[in-house]
């Protein structure tokens, strides 16, 4: 993070982005408050379900001329001139509160969104041109946590001086919107300081399109035919854009319906604790971004979306069954968390996946996608709320629909799923620190090489590699029935006395195909700490043809409770052990045995 920051333009870009969400928010939430004070039932969640709608459908339309503006023109200077927009909106808006139109502050939210619909693709495609594909998901993390802030700072700066403004003194939208009149000048100073950062910074577009934008193709449906099918051609990144969305659409009505169903079955009518208890989800993302960055160090994580996707899910379920405000907050705030696991690195993966050619297009389609959810799910909340059906069912629907997005994301991502489910549990415990993980090249066959002190030596080595590791285990524990369907998911190779020719041959192939292998040459846990006698088999790998073959060594497992050696366990088990694992530089492919147990007795005794 340290290093990422200090990057010139990424303050100035952050407090940017801060600005952007803080001023669109302010105004949602104090058109939002004043529905919730005036209106009840039904009509209270279709006005909320309408003026969400009038955020996401800008998105939608804006979606072929957005993407081409942010492949066309310097990032940068969209965002400029985005927030120069911001500024006439936020007068316009400030206007209409001191008048009373309660309506046309209404529809100035969906001008506001379109100033937003076109600022997003230029905002987000400007992580991976600042900061690189080396801090995309830090980035994507810094980024979600500082616009995550913003919210939470704008739901309580704005209902706060809302409540206090308003209390239950005022009965009308007119009366109400000019009590809060004076909240707009934040609205329009926080638009002019946008616009100020975003004029310091700097230009980091490669190469300007040529391209020209036909207005006919554009209303013909010319474009969205030809943006979607720029979308779909990579499925990974559409699959991506797919759980996004189903997460948004959730999240969406959750809130869109949490203000209703408190007021009706707790009697909550204070907007302050009802927004504080939602803005709680946002603390949880930020929360939630930190902990995404740091499980994504070495690589885009796409294991964390598995894990957010599931608790998304129970949250959901958990809502309808909650009678207070406090659990309802606990609620709110790992929802959060679950969410900051699946935005943060899809976001970051599609960013990753997406050709410089086409990326504005994309993050384009990425919007639209998810809003054209988004919409469709709100019109849902629209249509249940005017059959006046209880709120308590579209909680229990919208958990399905987790339940579908937990399934898709398993579907995907299931294998860094599980590698990261156990990282997080066994990190809770052992601080991992690595040394020399620019010897292993990101392609082509690699056969690692190392000394084996414990029965997690595995996930030590796993963790900071993005490539799945091929490791052999003894062939009992591989065929155990409860872990069989899994390790032949790993791609792990069995190994027995009888048949080791055969694992050697397939562990051999697998590194031809560009595979990187794992092996224990001492072919046991050591039971004191130190090496023993190499074995030559590993030296069948290598035999004619080329491979990079990259010795390590693993200290401070042993002495652990999964070593073979448990004397200092009491001294250590309530300490969080540190574990450091070196890579040395690649050796010939002809290094024998006892000349690789030399090389690695050398980097233990160097500790």
């Amino acid at each position: 993070m340290k290093k990422m920051f200090a990057i010139v333009g990424v303050f100035n870009y952050l407090m940017v982005a801060f600005l952007n969400a803080f001023t669109d928010l302010g105004h949602k939430i104090i058109i939002q408050n004043t529905i919730f004070k005036v209106y009840d039932g039904e009509v209270q969640i279709i006005l909320t379900a309408v003026i969400n709608a009038l955020i996401l459908l800008p998105f939608i339309l804006m979606f072929s001329p957005a993407g081409f503006l942010a492949n066309k023109f310097a990032k940068h200077t969209i965002m400029k001139y985005s927030s120069v927009v911001a500024v006439v909106i936020t007068l316009l808006i400030t206007y209409s509160y001191y008048q009373g139109w309660f309506i046309f502050a209404f529809a100035m939210t969906f001008l506001l969104a379109l100033q937003s619909a076109i600022y997003s693709p230029a905002k987000y495609g400007y992580i991976k041109e600042l900061v690189g594909n080396k801090f995309i998901t830090q980035g994507n993390g810094a980024i979600q946590a500082v616009t995550t802030v913003a919210i939470l700072g704008g739901i309580i700066f704005y209902s706060a001086f809302f409540e206090s403004m308003v209390g239950d003194r005022f009965f009308t939208n007119e009366d109400i919107l000019k009590q809060i009149a004076p909240l707009g000048w934040f609205l329009v100073g926080g638009s002019i300081i946008e616009f100020y950062l975003a004029s310091k910074l700097p230009n980091k577009m490669l190469k300007q399109s040529v391209n020209t934008f036909n207005f006919k193709s554009y209303f013909n449906g010319d474009y969205l035919y030809k943006d979607l099918k720029i979308l779909k051609r990579k499925p990974k990144i559409f699959e991506a854009v797919l759980a996004i969305s189903l997460f948004y659409s959730i999240s969406q009505v959750i809130l869109a319906i949490f203000g209703e169903y408190v007021k009706s079955n707790l009697g909550i009518t204070n907007a302050m604790m009802v927004q504080s208890v939602m803005a709680l989800a946002g603390i949880g993302i930020v929360f939630g971004s930190l902990i995404v960055s740091s499980f994504s160090k070495y690589y885009i994580n796409t294991g964390m979306v598995v894990v957010g996707a599931f608790g998304i899910t129970l949250c959901v379920f958990l809502i309808p069954f909650s009678g207070s405000m406090i659990v309802l907050a606990i609620l709110f705030f790992l929802f959060g968390i679950s969410a900051a696991f699946i935005i943060v690195p899809l976001n970051a993966y599609i960013q990753y996946l997406s050709p410089n050619v086409h990326f504005g297009t994309i993050l384009a389609g990425n919007n639209f996608i998810q809003n054209i959810f988004m919409f469709s799910f709100l019109s849902l909340t629209t249509l249940f709320a005017f059959f006046g059906m209880d709120a308590k069912i579209l909680f229990y629907i919208m958990g399905f629909i987790g339940v579908f997005l937990s399934i898709l994301v398993l579907k995907n991502y299931a294998i860094m799923g599980l590698w990261t489910f156990v990282n997080i549990v066994f990190s809770i415990r052992f601080n991992f620190k690595y040394e020399g993980l620019e010897n292993i090249p990101n392609s082509g066959g690699v056969l690692l090489l190392g000394n084996h002190v414990s029965w997690i030596d595995w996930l030590a080595l796993q963790i900071p590699i993005k490539r799945r590791i091929n490791f052999l285990m003894d062939k009992d524990i591989y065929n155990n029935k409860f872990l069989n369907s899994t390790l032949k998911r790993a791609k792990v190779i069995p190994i027995s006395s009888k048949s080791f020719k055969d694992s050697f041959r397939d562990a051999s192939n697998r590194l031809k195909d560009g595979n990187v292998v794992a092996i224990y040459p001492e072919g046991e846990i050591t039971k004191d700490g130190e090496l023993s006698k190499f074995q030559k088999g590993y030296e069948l790998l290598t035999k004619g043809y080329s491979t990079i073959v990259v010795p390590y060594h693993i200290d401070g497992m042993f002495g652990s409770i999964f070593s073979k050696y448990k004397k200092d366990q009491k001294k250590t088990f309530f300490s969080r052990r540190e574990i450091i694992i070196k890579f040395a530089d690649p050796i010939p492919n002809t290094t024998k045995a006892d000349e690789l147990q030399i090389i690695i007795q050398k980097m233990k005794d160097s500790i």
